[in-house]
């Protein structure tokens, strides 16, 4: 049989891996260069490989293709593979054809790698034989190419569940669906919901479908159908004085590293999914105590003359800064900006108005959120660095405030990547911790 591999990121390279194991013949072919490091693996496992174009006579030839979650189902090339009658599925759908394991598969548009390490985190803790993967670190089909587990935790995004056809996982959660990605569904919402529900078409019987019962949009989708797999709707979250009931369950989050009433609902979920494969109090409560949370995600970086520094860098759209402010019980000097992707800040306009006393536009472009803020904010200041937002807002911050960056925004105008943007502020901060002494 062969296969084709489009894409050679670590979707594509784990399922070639994969693949070859299983005795495919097996061919990589990518529209672009493809990293050295992913190069070099394929040369030393003797998989051959294209890049920089595709070869669209060898592609045709196949009797499957596996696509990177990155091409989009309506790219031409997909289409006329499509047209020909040739199967093409995701790297995520191959995999799970060679798994007997539990699988507890995690999507959302905010909060699956928190949810998803948290759940790993509380398996491991408790001896089970776990893998972690999917949307985050290494691909499933990487993951079962170096032996098979007993469970695997997988974060999914909707690009991966778009290519899925068979995949069933035994628990499913459902945190969130905001708008996202939307250029990917002709900006059309109802096709975005669609593509979060694939996670559970395939479940049934005495699977789990864990999800967020105050989410509008996921409420909405499910009135009008009836499910046939056991549920657990996460309603209400009991958190109060560092006690966090789930259930009949109460755990002490005095140690616990998560913030906010956002992550309290992302440790719900993770705790109803262990519970759900029989996982005792006791190991979830050592697993609440000892998580550390990946990083660039409402992560404390230092204390400087009283003033707290967070890196949010991840919160790339208004509906991440929300939770970011609600978790503040601090004045905020909010350091914000980037690459605008049409952000309505009406949505938090009230909140920002109740917690902001500065906001720091760190950006080529601040005029979004200038224009949505000013003769709101007294202060609103622009730089250009993570070490002149900083810098600048020292100027602002008394002890007691926290300087908080959450940008609502991509990172392509002055960053790599989100990670970059964190990690130079966090890097810009310790230096100033590091003057202090």
């Amino acid at each position: 049989m062969k296969l084709v591999i489009l894409g050679a990121g670590e979707s594509g390279v784990g399922a070639a891996l994969l693949a070859q194991q299983k005795g495919f013949e097996v061919w990589v072919s990518d529209k672009g260069a493809i990293h050295p490091n992913f190069k070099k693996e394929l040369e030393e496992n003797k998989i051959p490989y294209e890049e920089l174009q595709h070869t669209k006579e060898k592609i045709f030839d196949a009797t499957q293709v596996i696509k990177s979650p990155g091409i989009p189902d309506k790219v031409p090339l997909i289409k006329e593979l499509k047209e020909r009658g040739i199967p093409v599925i995701s790297e995520i759908e191959f995999a799970s054809k060679y798994t007997d394991a539990t699988i507890i598969a995690i999507t959302g548009s905010n909060g699956k790698t928190t949810t998803t390490k948290l759940t790993y985190h509380l398996l491991h803790t408790a001896g089970y034989d776990v893998a972690v993967g999917g949307n985050i670190g290494t691909s499933f089909a990487r993951l079962l190419s170096g032996g098979n587990h007993a469970y695997y935790v997988l974060e999914l995004s909707s690009f991966q569940l778009d290519g899925i056809r068979d995949f069933r996982p035994n628990v499913s959660v459902l945190l969130n669906i905001t708008p996202d990605h939307l250029d990917r569904y002709e900006y059309k919402m109802e096709h975005y919901i669609a593509s979060k529900f694939q996670i559970i078409q395939n479940q049934k019987g005495n699977d789990l479908f864990i999800y967020n019962g105050l989410d509008k949009n996921i409420t909405t989708y499910l009135q009008d159908r009836q499910l046939t797999i056991k549920e657990t709707i996460v309603k209400e979250i009991f958190h109060s004085k560092n006690k966090l009931t789930v259930g009949v369950s109460e755990f002490d989050t005095t140690s616990c590293s998560l913030k906010g009433m956002h992550n309290m609902f992302n440790a719900s979920c993770a705790i109803h999914a262990a519970k759900a494969v029989g996982m005792d109090d006791t190991f979830i409560q050592q697993g609440l105590n000892t998580f550390i949370n990946a990083p660039h995600r409402l992560e404390h970086v230092a204390e400087i003359d009283g003033v707290e520094f967070i890196n949010d860098s991840k919160a790339t759209n208004v509906d991440s800064v929300y939770y970011a402010l609600k978790a503040m019980d601090k004045p905020v000097i909010w350091v914000a900006g980037g690459t605008d992707k049409g952000n309505d800040y009406n949505a938090i306009e009230s909140l920002v108005l109740e917690k902001v006393k500065a906001i720091i536009c760190l950006g080529v472009d601040n005029t979004p959120i200038i224009e949505a803020f000013i003769g709101k904010i007294e202060i609103i200041e622009e730089t250009q660095s993570c070490k002149d937002a900083i810098n600048v807002s020292q100027q602002y911050a008394h002890a007691g405030d926290v300087v908080l960056l959450s940008p609502a925004c991509a990172s392509f105008d002055l960053f790599k990547n989100y990670i970059d943007r964190g990690d130079q502020f966090k890097a810009a901060v310790l230096e100033i911790k590091k003057e202090e002494r």
